[in-house]
């Protein structure tokens, strides 16, 4: 199932292939540096099952990312329903993503990200859709400011997953897009 094309990147399912790279990036400490905690195989497995029932189900999630010429995997990027009550409301989208480290610093989230946004707003007809962060991890803000997300300080939040023990890591800045926004903003490239 083949989500979205960029002239560099296939947005799809996943494939049973794939495991290798997924756990990869879930257990790399600079991937990892603003989560709480790396998932071991056996973790990062049931959690690839996990997120790709979630996308049969409902249709959104984490998709995998591929270089669109060799189908090689490189990460993820997806529209994912939220459980974050009652920080986020349920019915709540979140745009997120995860790259493998050699694949950092080509654009290649960013292309991705609007990809899924306009998939998200076009096809899903989706009204917002957020992303969130720590404010250490400016590389992810950096990304949904790219996009045309707006912070939005008011819906900042302590992150109910992210044990005491890990404090620095609680506090997430909330960013948001809305469909009239993103309209304008492609009306306006265009």
């Amino acid at each position: 199932m083949i989500i979205r094309q960029t002239s560099r990147l296939c947005i799809r399912g996943w494939k049973e292939s794939d495991r290798d790279l997924f756990a990869e990036i879930n257990s790399d400490a600079k991937v990892m540096k603003f989560f709480p905690f790396r998932r071991n195989r056996a973790e990062s497995d049931a959690l690839f099952d996990r997120i790709g029932r979630g996308i049969s189900e409902t249709g959104f999630g984490f998709f995998a990312l591929a270089l669109r010429d060799s189908d090689l995997p490189i990460g993820f990027c997806g529209l994912a329903l939220t459980d974050l009550e009652p920080h986020l409301p349920n019915g709540t989208i979140e745009i997120g993503w995860r790259l493998a480290l050699p694949f950092w610093g080509k654009g290649y989230v960013t292309e991705a990200a609007a990809a899924l946004l306009d998939y998200g707003f076009t096809e899903r007809r989706l009204g917002e859709i957020v992303s969130f962060a720590v404010p250490a991890n400016t590389r992810s803000t950096a990304v949904m400011k790219r996009l045309g997300m707006r912070p939005d300080p008011n819906r900042d939040f302590d992150h109910p997953c992210v044990p005491d023990t890990h404090a620095h890591l609680k506090r997430h800045l909330l960013y948001a897009i809305t469909a009239d926004d993103w309209a304008r903003g492609v009306s306006a490239q265009g």
